[in-house]
């Protein structure tokens, strides 16, 4: 019955509508297997799904942004991180007339591999594993390899490259230096992975009594708002302008690119600056910090010599006892790492 309703091609015909830029699900480059597509679900669809269903994405609810381990209830968790990156994303996306289904699947698959303690996870095992650490090359990791009992989501490859693609590290808001994802959508998903954290980031510091909104650099926020949703809203409404030509409604010789405004990145950049400098190099010098590091550390020399304290699946994701050690201390929550240590006794 549902095959003559023709549902999923319904879907795919609407994506005609969309920029010539946005990517069409029917015309995706594929999955690494091939399987029977949904008679629903278009493939971005599908894959969004997948992701909502993993147990890593479960995880996230229990792993830091900033604040590690936070005892208050309303600190942004990389859960609640993830889905405002989603929703801000999906607002650009829809704005600029993107495929929003795609926008939305890497945005929620894009930190499924992040370690427990936030950027000090990473860190750590970037520093002991001798081939690195990455979160963003973990996170593909996690939708290739390592759900499913080793079999991976079988995900498409536009939402695979936007995953692995959606890091900019420290880069200006304002320039195009971070390199380019294959697709606009994934270009949306970068961006909106920068408003979200330097926003929510700035609300966390704000609770925990780090900062006062008068500590906010006075020129960014003029330009910017003097509230969480005001600095929002002249973001994503700056790229919209700013990004315009890539909703194909204005013709132009140029590449489209997803950007900002010099005035509105350069002040983006500004605030930005001044929470590293005030909240993230800060916090990642305290207690709690230090003691992140030292858990993380003890856990890995110790897995490493016993190995056979792995859960059984694990010992199948690699040859290789160190990258076994890896995927199962990045998959670890805060309190999960905290209290195997102390199990352990190390």
């Amino acid at each position: 019955m549902i095959d003559r309703l023709n549902v999923r091609q319904r879907s795919e015909a609407r994506e005609d509508t969309l920029s010539p830029y946005a990517v069409r699900s029917r015309l995706s480059r594929g999955r690494q297997r091939e399987e029977e597509p949904c008679p629903i679900r278009t493939a971005f669809q599908h894959d969004r799904d997948r992701i909502l269903h993993t147990n890593a994405f479960r995880r996230l609810k229990h792993k830091t942004q900033v604040f590690i381990a936070p005892l208050g209830d309303h600190y942004v968790t990389r859960l609640t991180h993830t889905l405002e990156v989603s929703q801000i994303a999906r607002i650009i996306a829809r704005a600029l007339n993107l495929n929003e289904d795609l926008t939305e699947a890497i945005s929620l698959g894009h930190d499924l591999g992040h370690t427990p303690f936030g950027h000090i996870g990473e860190d750590v095992l970037n520093e002991l594993y001798h081939g690195g650490f990455r979160h963003n090359e973990q996170s593909l990791r996690v939708v290739e390899k390592l759900e499913k009992g080793g079999c991976g989501l079988n995900l498409t490859w536009e939402v695979r490259d936007g995953i692995l693609n959606h890091s900019k590290g420290e880069k200006s808001m304002f320039g195009h230096d971070w390199g380019r994802s294959s697709t606009y959508e994934a270009e949306v998903v970068k961006i909106s992975d920068a408003i979200a954290y330097i926003n929510h980031d700035i609300g966390d510091a704000l609770r925990a009594g780090i900062l006062t909104e008068d500590d906010l650099p006075k020129e960014a926020s003029d330009i910017l708002g003097h509230s969480h949703s005001k600095r929002v809203n002249t973001m994503v409404t700056d790229i919209v302008e700013n990004s315009w030509a890539v909703s194909g409604n204005m013709k132009t010789q140029a590449t489209p690119v997803i950007k900002m405004s010099t005035e509105v990145g350069q002040a983006t950049d500004e605030l930005r600056n001044f929470m590293f400098e005030r909240v993230y190099n800060v916090l990642s010098e305290n207690e709690d910090a230090r003691h992140a590091r030292e858990v993380l550390q003890r856990l890995y020399v110790y897995l490493i010599k016993h190995e056979e304290k792995l859960p059984p699946e694990y010992l199948s994701y690699s040859d290789e006892t160190e990258r076994r050690v890896v995927d199962y201390i990045a998959g670890m929550t805060d309190q999960y790492a905290l209290n195997l240590a102390c199990e352990l006794g190390i």
